[in-house]
């Protein structure tokens, strides 16, 4: 892509050049009075002087170089429209159609449209790029395919508006629009796909070996989808409030009200023609100041009369047709960023079932803990009461029992025999409860 710099801004003022004299020349102390500032940074900064790609009808591109106000006027945008557009800033997806101009902020595409030329953001990111390229491949495309059906119908001396009774003729800028969408929906898809790819097998792997790092990595993937669903239904709910305004659908078609605009000058211009004929006095004679506050205000009420009427009739032919254009080109676009967001759903559900099946596992896992404690603590009352048979023969008394010499062993069974039937009672009772699963 040719690197065609277009100076728009004025040469710089001499105070420009007054300011660098004085950052550089020492003062009477002999050190400079701005040592350290860049001046003509600050101001350069102050500017906000911008690098824009242009783009126009036939495909030609370059960069420009324009500061913030200057975009305001050259495109008739407020400057918040403008600030959806900045890289400092994070703004979610938008389409904002305006007079003079379309305003997008979809992902890595951000433009402003106009009915002559595509203004984007100079940028060293791929879809940025890609998104020149695919517009100015299909601009040229389409211009060698009008070339062809305005010679094919002067040959064959066909219908008239040959060009714009194609079906698959869109405007201008509705086939930046159009590439736009494309170059939003083909990233968010892609990423969803990358999601896809390295999410499926972690939760298998999750699933089958439960550990701190494994988890962590689920943690960040949850993360980094949730982060995309929101992205992807915000771009999906901008295209769907579109669809629904049908105002602001009327608002994008650029072309038309450029025609408009063209042909109400033209009424304007054979209307004030008229007027000179009839009175006699040629367009360029001198005009009274009292009778011209007068003439004016009659030319600018037979003005807005021929535009009411011309854009009613106008309106009235294209609206719905110009509108149901723009509405089958959202349509087809809302049906691939809701597929991709059907997508990361399915995935979002997979994730939320994994984590079931391991809370279960985790669930299994501490329930046999418990059933083991409970073991456990079963096994350690049945000891205890060795315990307290041992505590009792070594008081300091004296018994009969003690004569015998078997009594000892007798005493070890009988005590066993009472802890073995106590146990098993516990057992049956748990089992009976059905406390643990015997």
């Amino acid at each position: 892509m040719a690197e065609l710099k277009e100076p728009l801004l004025s040469r710089k003022p001499a105070s420009a050049a007054n300011l660098r004299e004085i950052a550089y020349h020492p003062s009477g102390s002999g050190r400079p009075p701005f040592q350290g500032m860049d001046v003509l940074g600050l101001k350069k900064r102050g500017q906000s002087i911008r690098s824009w790609i242009r783009v126009d009808t036939s495909g030609n591109s370059g960069v420009i170089e324009v500061d913030k106000f200057t975009m305001m006027r050259r495109c008739d945008l407020p400057a918040r429209d403008l600030r959806l557009l900045d890289p400092l800033f994070v703004y979610p997806s938008t389409i904002l159609g305006r007079e003079k101009a379309i305003v997008v902020n979809l992902e890595q595409i951000r433009c402003i449209i106009t009915a002559d030329e595509v203004l984007l953001l100079n940028s060293l990111d791929s879809y940025v790029l890609q998104y020149v390229v695919e517009l100015q491949r299909r601009l040229r495309n389409a211009g060698a395919v009008e070339t062809w059906q305005s010679e094919d119908a002067m040959s064959r001396r066909g219908s008239r508006n040959s060009d714009t009774s194609s079906p698959d003729y869109l405007p201008f800028e509705f086939k930046a629009l159009e590439v736009a969408l494309e170059a939003a929906c083909s990233f968010l898809d892609s990423q969803a796909s990358e999601l896809e790819i390295e999410a499926y097998p972690l939760l298998d792997e999750l699933t089958s070996k439960i550990s701190t790092s494994n988890l962590e990595r689920v943690r960040r993937l949850k993360s980094r989808l949730v982060a995309l669903t929101r992205k992807v239904q915000k771009v999906r709910d901008e295209i769907e409030q579109l669809m629904d305004d049908d105002g602001d659908m009327a608002e994008m078609y650029l072309t038309e009200k450029k025609s408009r605009m063209e042909l109400t000058m033209y009424g304007e211009q054979s209307i004030l023609g008229l007027r000179s004929n009839d009175g006699a006095v040629s367009i360029s004679a001198p005009v009274s100041p009292v009778s011209s506050a007068f003439d004016s205000r009659k030319l600018d009420k037979s003005f807005s009369l021929s535009r009411s009427r011309h854009g009613s009739m106008r309106s009235s032919e294209t609206a719905t047709e110009s509108i149901e254009e723009l509405e089958m080109l959202l349509e087809a676009y809302f049906v691939v960023i809701d597929s991709t967001l059907n997508k990361l759903t399915s995935l979002k559900e997979y994730i939320e079932d994994t984590e079931d099946f391991i809370n279960i596992q985790l669930d299994n896992v501490r329930n046999q803990l418990i059933q083991f404690e409970l073991l456990l603590t079963t096994a350690t009352f049945v000891v205890a009461i060795f315990g307290v048979v041992a505590g009792i023969f070594g008081m300091n008394f004296e018994i009969e029992l003690f004569n015998y010499p078997d009594a000892f062993k007798y005493t070890l069974l009988i005590t066993g025999f009472t802890g073995l039937v106590i146990f098993g009672s516990f057992l049956w009772f748990f089992r009976y409860k059905r406390l643990m699963p015997l």
